[in-house]
């Protein structure tokens, strides 16, 4: 006998949204609960998937912000030892 889990899939309201919001506006516990909400099995399928989005979002400007600053970071540093022609 196959046991259906059942998937909290309501609408979330605009004051649950805005608390969401608020919340991930904190720096560290913002990120914690985006970690809970994403991977968490009793959290609301609409909140989950936006917060996995928020963390892909996340990793993508994290990636780019250490490949921009890698590359400046090089060129800053050969115009300051003048190997630049």
């Amino acid at each position: 006998m196959e046991t259906q889990i059942q998937k909290n899939t309501t609408p979330l309201s605009t004051k649950d949204w805005l608390i969401t919001l608020i919340i991930t506006a904190i720096p560290l516990i913002g990120f914690i609960m985006l970690l809970v909400w994403a991977f968490s099995s009793d959290t609301n399928v609409n909140k989950a998937n936006w917060a996995k989005a928020a963390l892909l979002l996340m990793v993508i400007f994290f990636v780019l912000g250490i490949l921009f600053s890698l590359v400046f970071g090089v060129g800053m540093f050969a115009l300051l030892n003048g190997n630049v022609n």
